[in-house]
């Protein structure tokens, strides 16, 4: 009786899969966008992977002088050797960013090496900011996400992962676009990031909005923002430091059965606040929304103290496994 129910439910899907199809309507369509949360099947699972910028003065140091720092390369492998699942090569670290865009032979490079030692490459990001009055800046941008949407399609990731607006030096999206309402300024960003998502459907990339504590500072905010864009192609990607509340993981359960991935922090509230990352409730979390993929762990220098990731990111995966190893 089970395998005639379970035969009968999937002869029903495909048959309307099949209508939808005739009709002209696929998977961007208004229908299937009634409701963005992601249909999820079979059940939560998880796998590691490592976000780049945990390395970042060293990537950046080895960009300035090869004699210093370590490569991607290196990074590779750094994961293979403590057994990350996959990679997430931050774009700020690829030969000649931003103003220059990786070779395919570089590319090529990286992915064979990334092959051969086993690891995916579960993503990728760059940096961005549409809150700029100057509509040629923020087309500007948008054209950079677009470019690097096309390096993502070439490397294999999924996701690229982009911001609403990107803080420099201490700068709000209040500064930069002064006396503006915020309706405005989400209307320009709603407009660019539609443009970003329908070039990722051509390639094959989800564009991933992270939440950065500026323009974007809680769930709400947040998933206003991707429902507006209204694209599957477009998703929330959940930094589990940068919700701005009381209690940031109502934020990070809200916004979890849309996540698109993730971005795994050592604590809550910012790096320098001492304050660790409830592991538990946040696997937790995770796990009840049924999200099926990759959670890229990232660990930050605190500024005035040592930092070394060789020894700070083991660690915190190590704390992370421990916690996966139990069933809920």
């Amino acid at each position: 009786m089970d395998s005639k129910i379970k035969r009968r439910d999937f002869l029903k899907s495909a048959s309307m899969a099949s209508v939808y199809a005739a009709a002209g309507i696929g998977a961007g369509s208004t229908l299937a966008l009634a409701d963005p949360q992601i249909k999820r099947i079979g059940g939560p699972k998880l796998k590691i992977s490592l976000n780049a910028y945990s390395f970042s003065k060293m990537l950046n140091d080895y960009k300035k002088d090869p004699t210093t720092g370590i490569s991607l390369f290196d990074l590779l492998d750094f994961c293979a050797k403590n057994n990350f699942e996959a990679v997430d090569p931050t774009g700020y670290f690829f030969p000649g960013y931003p103003s220059e865009l990786p070779s395919d032979a570089f590319i090529n490079e990286f992915k064979r090496r990334a092959f051969e030692l086993g690891l995916d490459i579960s993503g990728t990001g760059v940096r961005n900011n549409f809150t700029l009055p100057d509509k040629e800046k923020r087309a500007a941008d948008v054209q950079h996400i677009k470019q690097w949407v096309e390096i993502a399609a070439k490397m294999g990731a999924p996701v690229l992962r982009v911001f609403a607006d990107t803080q420099m030096k201490g700068q709000s999206w209040q500064t930069v676009a002064p006396g503006i309402p915020r309706e405005q300024v989400e209307d320009w960003i709603v407009a660019n990031l539609k443009e970003c998502a329908e070039h990722g459907k051509n390639y094959g990339v989800i564009i991933g909005v992270q939440n950065h504590g500026d323009f974007l500072q809680t769930s709400d905010n947040l998933l206003n923002l991707i429902k507006r864009v209204d694209s599957v192609w477009c998703g929330p990607i959940v930094d589990t430091g940068y919700f701005k509340s009381k209690d940031p993981y109502e934020d990070m359960a809200k916004v979890a059965p849309y996540a698109v991935n993730w971005q795994i922090k050592t604590s809550p509230f910012g790096a320098e606040s001492g304050i660790k990352t409830d592991l538990k409730r946040l696997v937790k979390i995770i796990r009840e929304s049924g999200y099926r993929g990759y959670i890229p762990i990232e660990t930050l220098s605190i500024k005035g103290q040592p930092y070394d990731p060789f020894d700070l990111v083991p660690k915190f995966l190590a704390e992370l496994r421990e916690v996966l190893e139990v069933k809920v």
